[in-house]
């Protein structure tokens, strides 16, 4: 009998707490049990662990891995067992996908048709369709039952159904977990209790909101007073922050969380699936968490944890916000889009964060805001207010700028971009070894889950898992902030000729169209750090290995 080459696929979601090695043991051995009888042998496999059957096969790992391979002449197998096929193909997939293994004269085997599937078969084509609607039937039934069941145990229960405990509440133990099985898992359930010491913080804002105070002048009585924020106050959950100081928007998520009136509350946000691309359906959909209206929210009915406010003192505060002009109406101008040369680009140099732009008389400033408690609480001596006028910097900016560009200066120029070509492989060094640490954090996700599903104590593995997805969400941030390597040649000799065709460009500059410029800086690499004692402003131009620091008079000087 002669035999034949295969490769495997599979597909497990540890959603359901599934375990990958299990499932592709049995996935594997039900592939084996169809094609041994027949000379058949398995000699690569692809198995994608956690993605949800819902992603096109075009963004699964492993699945693009096998779609790759099928391009290779010496992929070393020539047909692909699925021992699952609810498992591996999710409604349309199985038409967008199986006609790829035609064109490469790859056959297709599943368990379900007895062997390899015959393209000109109509039976076979019709029980790959009704497989792909099955397993779509099958999900949505699932999410359907466990929203219901969620709803349901939050509505007569009040059953706390997990996430972070709100600002002025500490998670504590409630029982046993009612279903048998998990219990003697040593599953138990948890509560909301009252946080000793920001519970009266909570208190203090909803009374000061209804004596009058906005959301900015409780978040400068809070900081005066030395009231840690909720970053601040639980330091190991927010490393992402830097909990200088109470934000607006920490005052406002307080005064509109209706958990504080005691009531469990939940269905709050829905998860939407939308099309990635509306030009290409075969991508598939990407998930958008988007707010549910209030009329949807679940409330229990009966009290499930210790109030903070009452019930009605909520739904007054809720009154007052909308009746202070919290939502635009038909009547509100609509501003127009300015253009910013220089967004996102300075910083202030007394307390070194970005300074905004701000529309003022018909002009564009930058402008830091730092009230005066938060200074005192930092320790910072900084104004209210610190402004930059954008005419103040962009002409001296483009006059130094363009004189990189003068006849005698652009050889130099060229070569120090020439450089920046070659700084490349650093970035993308650090970024090999951010995505190894970021694999380390995914692999200790896994094995506090496992030590969650083998009984370890539930408070505990979730403060290991607070901590560490913290860690991970730093690293995916200094992964997004990483200058993206440009592979395209640069062309020194035609880039010169460029130049001296453009001639002054310190004219160039000045006369440029705002939005270009704008770009253009952003490109450039800019760093402009705003010194207001000083008057002036030192610009960066910031390679992966140098920085060049030149300071730029401001607001009349030279």
């Amino acid at each position: 009998m002669e035999t034949i080459r295969f490769g495997f696929y599979g597909r497990v979601s540890t959603e359901d707490n599934q375990d990958p090695e299990s499932s592709r043991a049995w996935q594997i051995t039900r592939s084996r049990a169809l094609i041994e009888p027949r000379g058949g042998v398995i000699v690569a496999e692809f198995f994608d662990v956690d993605k949800s059957r819902s992603i096109p096969w075009q963004r699964r790992p492993q699945a693009m891995a096998l779609l790759g391979e099928l391009r290779n002449p010496g992929r070393g197998f020539g047909a692909v067992v699925i021992g699952e096929p609810h498992r591996a193909f999710y409604g349309n997939q199985y038409g967008l996908t199986f006609p790829i293994f035609e064109h490469f004269g790859v056959s297709l085997w599943v368990p379900e048709v007895g062997g390899p599937i015959d393209p000109a078969n109509e039976a076979h084509d019709l029980v790959m369709s009704v497989f792909g609607g099955m397993s779509k039937g099958e999900r949505n039934r699932v999410k359907v039952r466990v929203r219901s069941a969620m709803g349901a145990q939050a509505q007569m229960e009040g059953r706390f159904l997990g996430g972070r405990p709100p600002y002025g509440y500490v998670l504590v133990d409630a029982g046993p977990h009612p279903n048998p099985a998990k219990a003697a898992d040593g599953r138990r359930l948890h509560r909301l209790d009252l946080d000793p010491i920001a519970w009266h913080v909570v208190a203090r804002i909803f009374a000061e909101y209804v004596a009058g105070f906005g959301f900015f002048a409780i978040a400068e009585r809070l900081t005066r007073d030395g009231i840690a924020s909720p970053s601040a106050h639980d330091p190991g959950r927010n490393r992402h922050r830097c909990g200088v100081a109470w934000s607006k928007s920490a005052v406002r998520a307080i005064l509109t969380n209706p958990r504080y009136t005691g009531y469990e509350v939940w269905n709050k946000q829905r998860k939407d699936e939308v099309l990635l691309d509306v030009d290409d359906v075969g991508l598939g959909h990407t998930t958008k968490q988007r707010w549910n209206p209030k009329d949807e929210w679940i409330w229990s009915d009966q009290p499930a944890h210790p109030p903070i406010v009452s019930r009605e003192d909520f739904e007054a505060v809720q009154a007052t916000m909308a009746g202070r002009g919290d939502k635009h109406t038909d009547k509100t101008m609509k501003r127009a889009r300015n253009i910013y040369q220089f967004r996102g680009l300075i910083r202030c140099r007394l307390c070194t964060r970005r300074m905004q732009g701000d529309w003022i008389n018909e002009m564009p400033y930058y402008r830091c805001r730092f009230a005066r408690e938060y200074a005192l609480a930092n320790h910072v001596a900084h104004p209210r207010n610190v402004l930059l006028r954008e005419i103040d910097l962009a002409p001296k900016l483009d006059e130094y700028l363009g004189k990189l560009f003068t006849p005698w200066n652009i050889d130099r120029t060229l070569d120090l971009l020439a450089q920046g070509r070659q700084t490349q492989v650093p970035v993308l060094a650090e970024k090999d070894s951010l995505d190894r640490q970021l694999a380390e954090c995914d692999r200790k996700l896994k094995q506090y889950r496992a030590a969650l599903d083998a009984g370890a104590d539930a408070v505990t593995v979730a403060g290991w898992m607070n901590e560490e997805q913290s860690r991970r969400s730093e690293l995916q941030r200094r992964i997004d902030r990483l200058p993206v390597a440009d592979q395209r040649r640069f062309d020194r000799d035609a880039l010169a000729t460029v130049l001296h065709e453009l001639g002054d460009m310190v004219k160039v500059l000045r006369n440029a169209d705002p939005a270009r410029k704008a770009k253009i800086y952003a490109n450039l690499g800019l760093e402009l750090t705003f010194d207001p004692g000083n008057n002036e402003v030192l610009v960066a131009a910031v390679s992966n290995q140098d920085s060049h620091w030149v300071p730029v008079r401001v607001r009349g000087g030279t």
